[in-house]
């Protein structure tokens, strides 16, 4: 696992810290929602948890190897909409990542489903694309600065 700064801020995005968020989940505790480990996994993309990401991965659909080689620098994440009925669960979000000097999108309508007390990813309808931020509109950084003053 990489380590973090104690304080650091949890790439998902949920505004609390890594420790209080996403890595307790990595460390083993069993995400309660389907929206709690979307945000792991996403935080798992980040920090290049291969194994954590095969576990959390239903066994029906679980690709049998795994690479993060070629995956993207990823640098924020926005929850859309997330439900859950008994044991199935939906979460649809926006993960933004840097592709060259500009920036790219994947949008997911994620399915999942909880067997004996875990929630496990089972599928995923995506769409990816461009992502073209305005000069006055938020940096896709997540630095919380406008676009013109910060990675333009």
């Amino acid at each position: 696992m990489t380590e973090q700064a104690p304080l650091a801020s949890c790439p998902c995005g949920s505004g609390q810290t890594y420790p209080t968020c996403c890595q307790r989940f990595h460390l083993g505790e069993p995400a309660p929602t389907p929206e709690a480990l979307m945000r792991s996994r996403y935080s798992a993309f980040v920090h290049g948890l291969v194994d954590y990401l095969q576990q959390t991965w239903h066994p029906s659909t679980r690709p049998a190897d795994l690479s993060l080689d070629d995956s993207p620098a990823w640098t924020s994440l926005t929850i859309l909409g997330s439900g859950q009925q008994g044991d199935s669960g939906q979460v649809q979000f926006r993960a933004v990542y840097r592709v060259g000097t500009g920036w790219g999108f994947l949008e997911e309508r994620s399915a999942f489903v909880r067997e004996q007390g875990r929630w496990y990813y089972l599928s995923g309808d995506t769409r990816e694309g461009t992502l073209k931020p305005g000069r006055n509109d938020p940096c896709p950084c997540g630095s919380g600065r406008k676009y013109k003053v910060c990675c333009q």
